[in-house]
């Protein structure tokens, strides 16, 4: 805050304005009436110093004479406190001259004092935060391997139904007391996988002590008649199950090649089967499929359809459905542009 107090010169006997005094003039508190009341208190005295030259307009205060206090919060015998400046013709504070290099104005310190205290305290607070950075991340590594908190006491199996929960944990392998966040949950899903009846599994971390495996099984689509009873197939061709009685609903593959798993025949005759609608799916008994581009339905009824390869299963099926009200036995809609019908079975 600036307060400013200008005095008219005193004029001599012959009515001119007298000149500056040549010393420091002392001006008491009661010369500037404008400072408010926390400058008075203590504002005994404003000196004055240097040479100023008289000014149009200054009224108030010898003539090119300011009174400049520059912050009143500043203590008696503060640096700096009081000191007037003389004002010259392109302003008050132009005789001032350049900043110094080590302060500003009325003893405040300059930017550049202020940068080398900023630099000085800067290290020491750059050092304190990165201590305290690398006390954050060590606490937290040590609660994730080193901790006796955050480790697995719980494993939770879901989505079983041919597969028991306790043959799911062995096969995942994963030992009470390890750390959860050290834990290699990709390697435990592979290993569940093993499980003929388990098509893929999931393994997942549930803090602060859980490990959920979550599985997905194998859905039979067909029965292999074999010694003793069937052998229940995904469309990969991989045993889910063994029945003594081919179960309900579930076609029965004819002429299965040598090899079910992965044989291309078996994959399209289960994708066939799991685009047809329903009220034709249900009539379905058995499937032929010497190949992927030969599939063939045998139906409840004694017809027998000639699919072909998967493809155009809308087409097909409404062909079907529409030739079922014939008294045809022999349908092929492998081309469903030109459908063949006879009464051969």
């Amino acid at each position: 805050m600036r307060l400013r107090r200008n005095r008219p010169p005193a004029a001599d006997d012959s009515g001119a304005a007298a000149a500056p005094p040549p010393g420091p003039m002392v001006w008491t508190a009661a010369d500037l009436p404008d400072a408010d009341d926390a400058a008075a208190a203590w504002a005994d005295q404003v000196v004055l110093t240097g040479a100023g030259q008289p000014r149009a307009g200054n009224t108030g205060g010898p003539a090119g004479w300011e009174a400049r206090r520059e912050d009143v919060s500043q203590p008696p015998g503060a640096a700096g406190a009081g000191i007037a400046e003389p004002a010259s013709a392109d302003g008050p504070d132009a005789a001032a001259g350049p900043e110094p290099a080590g302060g500003g104005p009325a003893g405040r310190p300059g930017p550049r004092l202020k940068r080398t205290r900023r630099a000085r305290r800067d290290p020491w607070r750059t050092a304190f935060f990165g201590v305290l950075a690398l006390a954050i991340a060590g606490g937290a590594v040590w609660a994730l391997l080193g901790s006796s908190l955050l480790v697995v006491r719980h494993e939770e199996v879901t989505g079983n139904h041919l597969v028991s929960a306790a043959a799911v944990r062995a096969a995942a392998g994963i030992r009470p007391g390890t750390p959860l966040a050290s834990l290699n949950t990709m390697a435990a899903a592979r290993r569940v996988e093993r499980i003929a009846q388990v098509q893929s599994a999931r393994v997942t971390r549930s803090f602060p002590d859980t490990v959920v495996i979550t599985v997905r099984e194998r859905t039979p689509a067909l029965a292999v008649r074999a010694a003793g009873g069937y052998a229940l197939v995904d469309g990969a061709g991989v045993e889910v199950r063994w029945s003594a009685r081919r179960p309900a609903g579930l076609p029965v593959l004819r002429q299965p090649p040598p090899t079910l798993r992965g044989n291309a025949g078996v994959r399209a005759a289960v994708t066939v089967l799991g685009r047809l609608p329903h009220g034709l799916r249900g009539l379905v008994v058995a499937v032929t499929a010497r190949s992927a581009a030969s599939v063939t339905l045998a139906l409840r009824t004694g017809v027998t359809v000639v699919w072909g390869s998967p493809g155009q299963d809308a087409m097909k099926s409404a062909e079907v459905a529409a030739l079922l009200r014939t008294h045809a036995r022999y349908l092929d809609v492998s081309d469903p542009a030109t459908v063949v019908t006879g009464h051969k079975g």
